[in-house]
């Protein structure tokens, strides 16, 4: 998919658009919000122009007209006029310097200017030789924290994150099952496990044709290049910067290849060893005997059964003591990909998202939802335009209203993302926070405060009895912004005191909780909600993100607040219920 591509050349448009003369702030949102739809589309670009046009491109949120011929422009030549044209002007690295925290586009253009920083490199030699410290509007500690947020880039590199790569390898089975050649096709390792981050994909297919299976992947518009191609495996490195191997295996042999090649390998390991003591050998062929006859081979719930445990769920199996409870029968029932029914963390155009209350609304009862929480921010969020307490009152009327135009089909909640200040205090007056359903409160501002007073911060705003959920905890960005430095136990405890609920923010830049972090609250007795942080509608598609990183926190269905109906949902929250 050329989607990331497309969206990164319009985010650097918006970017060096922002430093041309004269109030440019709409054209400049409108090339963010189309960028940020395109990211997080599951649908491939190019697809949506080939198969229904220009006027395909227009129905995707944030993308007119202009945009739209300009998205069409970069789909058949390959190149952008617009961007191009900036970008004499601009020769600066925007997509890769702004993952430094605290980096925006004014300032990466000083350090331009003054210092000749056009990409992550030069700024690395800039701070290791201390020029930027010396700099007006810097000094030593943003130079300390740029050199830190480097060194966390750095440790990231080459891993891609799960909502990056999940519909990239959907994409090509997709197109290995339309193609007629393959009987089955199916996504395995890591992406299967749903971890957060991958360093490749696994694909498995069964085909009696495999020479044709490898030369039809070879031409896919996913593939960049052949790294090798044998008979029945081939390498591929993908546009979207990983590789990916397919595999053709045999129908009989295909269970044990998709236990063989989902497994951590500590799993694996050991799941081999627990084969051996039984008196069997496991292969990715299959379970075999001690006379060579295969015992299992065909179905990976036959291998895990005749091994002597329960079938254990692809996200589990990372060797972290799943594969004792299988043994003992005592596994987890986890929650599964169908049973949430609300989305409690949804933005609209009232702050930074793209789409009215009505249209999100619409839309999540179209999917089945039977309610979403209408959460904007509060005002101390001002990059994402939040709302003091006089237009949260607007707010709140306009929710009213539309109640009753959608005669119950589906229930709209009142909420806000409401920032926990630097003294623990929240970002709006009591009676504003009265007339929520509940309160969605999280830190965005002072990041950087230490340990045991970012900890006191967030147990402040957790005692006050005001807040109903504590909005993607950790407040880290995979692969770009570090989590904040918290006492996780404390906060937990005083969690589970004052009935707040945990969040698992499925946006796939956060998944925060992460699935360590959630088996440690679920230890606490903590209720958690699972929400995707919607900023446009298709982003209601993000919630098997956040299952699946429920699933490898091995919670349960009774675990998660929003799998209920309204009335115990709001029970379970009971701050402001």
């Amino acid at each position: 998919m050329q989607n990331k591509a497309i969206a990164d050349m319009l985010e650097e448009i918006a970017s060096m658009i922002e430093l041309e003369p004269g109030d440019r702030h709409f054209e400049v949102r409108a090339y963010r919000r189309a960028a940020l739809s395109i990211e997080t589309l599951q649908e491939d670009v190019a697809d949506i122009l080939r198969n229904r046009g220009m006027e395909g491109l227009k129905e995707i949120s944030g993308v007119g007209e202009g945009i739209g011929a300009k998205i069409k422009e970069f789909i058949e030549t390959g190149k952008m006029r617009k961007y191009d044209e900036l970008k004499k002007k601009y020769p600066v690295d925007f997509k890769g310097l702004t993952k430094v925290q605290g980096l925006g586009p004014k300032k990466i253009i000083k350090l331009y200017r003054k210092l000749g920083i056009t990409d992550l490199e030069s700024l690395k030699k800039a701070i290791s030789s201390h020029r930027i410290m010396k700099l007006e509007g810097f000094g030593e500690k943003s130079e300390a924290e740029m050199e830190k947020a480097l060194g966390f880039l750095e440790s990231s590199k080459g891993r891609l994150t799960l909502g990056q790569a999940l519909p990239e390898a959907e994409s090509i089975a997709t197109k290995l099952r339309k193609s007629k050649l393959a009987y089955r096709v199916e996504v395995a390792g890591s992406l299967r496990r749903m971890r957060e981050t991958i360093g490749d994909i696994d694909i498995l297919v069964i085909s009696s044709e495999p020479k044709k299976v490898m030369e039809f992947a070879a031409n896919l518009d996913e593939v960049d290049s052949v790294i090798a191609m044998g008979e029945t495996k081939a390498t591929f490195w993908l546009t979207i910067g990983t590789s990916c191997d397919i595999r053709v295996v045999e129908q009989n042999s295909f269970g044990s290849a998709m236990q063989y090649f989902t497994g951590s390998k500590s799993h694996g390991v050991k799941m081999r060893q627990i084969a051996i003591k039984k008196g069997f050998s496991l292969s990715e062929y299959g379970l075999f005997d001690k006379k060579g006859k295969a015992i299992a081979s065909e179905s990976e719930e036959e291998i895990y059964k005749r091994i002597g445990m329960d079938y254990i769920e692809p996200e589990m199996r990372e060797n972290i003591g799943e594969i004792e409870l299988a043994i003992k029968h005592m596994l987890p029932k986890l929650i599964r990909y169908g049973d949430v029914v609300g989305d409690l963390h949804v933005h609209t155009t009232h702050s930074d998202g793209a789409e009215k209350i009505e249209e999100m609304a619409s839309y999540a009862e179209k999917i089945g939802m039977k309610y979403i929480g209408i959460s904007d921010h509060s005002q101390s969020e001002f990059v994402a335009h939040g709302m003091d307490d006089a237009k949260f009152m607007e707010y709140f009327k306009e929710i009213d209203r539309l109640n009753e135009k959608l005669e119950g089909r589906i229930r709209i909640l009142k909420s806000g993302e409401v920032d926990i200040l630097k003294d623990g205090s929240l970002d709006l007056s009591n009676k504003t926070l009265d007339e929520m359903d509940y309160v969605l409160a999280t830190v965005h501002g002072n990041r950087n405060m230490d340990r045991e007073s970012m900890t006191k911060r967030v147990i402040t705003a957790l005692s006050s009895g005001r807040v109903g959920i504590w909005a993607h905890p950790t407040g880290r960005l995979i692969n770009a912004r570090e989590p904040l430095q918290l006492d996780l136990d404390k906060i937990f405890e005083v969690a589970k005191d004052n009935d707040v609920v945990m969040e698992i923010d499925a946006y796939p830049d956060r998944l925060d909780l992460n699935d360590e972090n959630i088996r440690k609250a679920k230890s606490y007795g903590l209720k958690f909600a699972i929400d995707t942080d919607a900023h446009r509608a298709s982003n209601f598609d993000f919630i098997r993100y956040g299952i699946g990183t429920a699933r490898r926190g091995w919670l349960e269905k009774k675990d998660v607040i929003n799998t209920m109906n309204i009335e115990r949902m709001l029970k379970a929250l009971k701050a402001n219920a």
